[in-house]
Parts: structure tokens; C-alpha cells; sequence
């Protein structure tokens, strides 16, 4: 492991990113994603993924000089054309559209369509909660989570994320995938030789496996069971039906360099509290759960670890993997 500073991380994938293919502004708003998946602990979407974007950049995958476009705006919603380029910069667009829509209209609904693989889904949501909104955010995935009762992947592991901002605190930050596990954790048990608990994944015949091998053949069991399974073709719905977006299963693998253009779908929901009990109200509700929950031994309120550890590396820099590090720096030509 070697430290690097948070300006240095963010400066040297954001070079790796451009060398790659991308825009200059769309390498800047990657790399400040990722930094920020990395210094908040969620290294899977972290700078690990520079070289993977870079790999998909070189494989035609995803367009790295694309500028996203509002397609279409009315009423209270607004469709965003990622036009199969990197993801950020048209959820940034759609994000900004819709909370200025949300403080004309009090709630607003953006979709982002012909996308790509979106990083950490509460990323998306720290500029509305730091406008005193509540945002909430829906993406698909690569198919890796069967329709229930059936045998083929369908729906990806389909993120849900929900920030609601608090007075004089940090936000509420709940961000989940609605997998089991994720299907990194499969790929280390394959590596390693070892076992996987049962519930974490089926086998290419829908059954429950050990066997971390037969699981990354057949597919992840969903959080909950048949609920995360409801869930996931809810998300799925969300994100495809409104703009023609692709399913998980019309995408390919992320974790293979070729492969289609994935043309994914995103879709973010602003709420703004002033439109509706008021900023009063819905700061006191926040505050008097967030003390019932903290009276309770042992209760950490959502994001707090996250926003910790993010606090720690702007003082101190990001603990980044020796083998991730040296990625980068070759992809930057450091």
C-alpha cells in the first residue's frame, strides 16, 4: 500500500483517463469520483476502475469524448442522452437540471440514458443534499441476478441510493447493491480455492452453491431473497422503460475489456422539503429518529463510516493498493 495525497490521486487518474481517450472535463469529473469512492472505503468503484474505464475506452465500449445532451424536458422531468460516453458527466447534468426543477416545482424526476457504469451511487447525490434537498438514485448493471425461480441472469445487481441532508450534521447516506454480496467477494473465494456460504450465489441451474467457480457461471443471489429479487426488476424498470435504455441482460460484462456499449440507465429523484411540511418539519424528524437511533447501543446512523474515513484521508491521503497505484501511473505515462 503507498499514501497519496487527494489532489495527487485525483491529478494522476484524471491524466490516466485522458491518455486514455476521455475529454478533459470528463477525465476531471471521473477522477473526482472515483477519489471519492476511494476515500470513503469503497475501493470496488474507487481508482481501481481507472484502468478498467481506460480498457473499455481503448474496446470502444464507452466514448470518452461524448458530451451528454438533454434530450427532452417536461413538467417536473427531464431525459439526459449519456450518448454511450463515460456516466458522470451526464449524471451531473440531470442532477442539476432536476434540482432546479425541484425548487420551481418541489420534486423532480431526471433520467439518463446510452450510459455506463456510474461509481458509487451516493457520489450523485452530495450536491442535492447539499442544497437541503433529498435525492434518491436508481442505476442498472450487467445482468448477474436471475428473475425469481428462474435460471438466467436477467437484472443487474441494480444500486439504490437515498441522502436526506441534515441540520448542523452529515447527511443520512444509504447506498446499497441488491445482491446478496458482492460478486467480487465469488472472484477472491475462486482465486483462493475456497468455499462461499450458501445464500451467497446459484449455480447455472438456479440452485444454491458453495462453490465459488459454478456461482460466477451462474449468478448472484439477490438481498433478501424474493424481495431483492422484486426489488432489483423495479430498479430495472425505472431506469430502461422511460428512455429505452438497455436491461442488464442486453449489457455485457464490465469485468471483460470487450464487449458492447452498455447503453445503461440512471434515473434520480429530487425532493425538496420546502414544498412540502416545510424545512422545520422535516429538519425535526430528522434530527428526533437520528436521537432515538444514537439512544440505542451500537447504532451507527448510514454514511457516517464512509464520511469518516473520507475526513481521514483529506488529512492524511488515500491508502491506495501498490498494484492499483502502478495501473495508474503507467496509464499516465508517471
Amino acid at each position: 500500500m503507498a499514501l497519496i495525497s487527494i489532489a495527487d490521486a485525483e491529478s494522476l487518474a484524471a491524466r490516466a483517463l485522458e491518455r486514455a481517450g476521455a475529454s478533459a472535463a470528463a477525465a476531471q469529473a471521473t477522477a473526482r469520483a472515483l477519489v471519492y469512492a476511494e476515500a470513503q472505503g469503497t475501493v470496488s468503484h474507487g481508482l481501481s476502475r481507472v484502468a478498467q474505464y481506460a480498457g473499455h475506452m481503448g474496446a470502444g465500449r464507452v466514448d470518452g469524448k461524448a458530451t451528454a445532451v438533454v434530450r427532452r424536458e417536461q413538467g417536473a422531468t427531464v431525459i439526459v442522452d449519456a450518448a454511450d460516453g463515460l456516466a458522470f458527466p451526464a449524471c451531473a447534468l440531470a442532477i442539476d437540471h432536476a434540482m432546479t426543477k425541484a425548487r420551481e416545482l418541489g420534486v423532480a424526476v431526471a433520467a439518463v440514458t446510452n450510459s455506463y457504469h456510474f461509481g458509487a451511487a451516493i457520489y450523485h447525490l452530495e450536491a442535492i443534499a447539499a442544497a437541503g434537498m433529498v435525492g434518491l438514485a436508481f442505476s442498472n448493471s450487467p445482468a448477474a441476478i436471475n428473475a425469481w425461480g428462474g435460471k438466467r441472469p436477467l437484472f443487474g445487481t441494480n444500486p439504490i441510493a437515498a441522502i436526506f441532508p441534515r441540520r448542523g450534521g452529515e447527511p443520512l447516506a444509504i447506498d446499497l447493491a441488491l445482491s446478496e454480496v458482492a460478486r467480487g467477494k465469488l472472484m477472491v473465494a475462486a482465486k483462493e480455492g475456497k468455499a462461499i456460504p450458501t445464500g451467497w450465489a446459484l449455480d447455472e441451474d438456479g440452485q444454491p452453491t458453495t462453490d465459488p467457480a459454478r456461482g460466477l457461471k451462474g449468478s448472484m443471489a439477490p438481498a433478501g431473497g424474493v424481495k431483492g429479487a422484486m426489488l432489483a426488476l423495479t430498479v430495472e424498470l425505472l431506469v430502461t422503460a422511460f428512455t429505452g435504455a438497455h436491461f442488464g441482460f442486453e449489457a455485457d460484462s464490465f469485468f471483460e475489456v470487450p464487449g458492447n456499449q452498455p447503453k445503461l440507465g440512471q434515473l434520480f429523484l429530487v425532493i425538496d422539503p420546502a414544498a412540502m411540511g416545510g424545512g422545520e418539519v422535516f429538519a425535526e424528524r430528522i434530527e428526533t429518529l437520528v436521537a432515538a437511533m444514537l439512544a440505542d447501543d451500537g447504532v451507527r446512523l448510514p454514511g457516517a463510516r464512509r464520511y469518516a474515513l473520507a475526513r481521514k484521508a483529506a488529512s492524511d491521503g488515500l491508502d491506495v493498493a501498490d498494484a492499483t497505484l502502478a495501473q495508474m501511473r503507467a496509464l499516465a505515462g508517471a
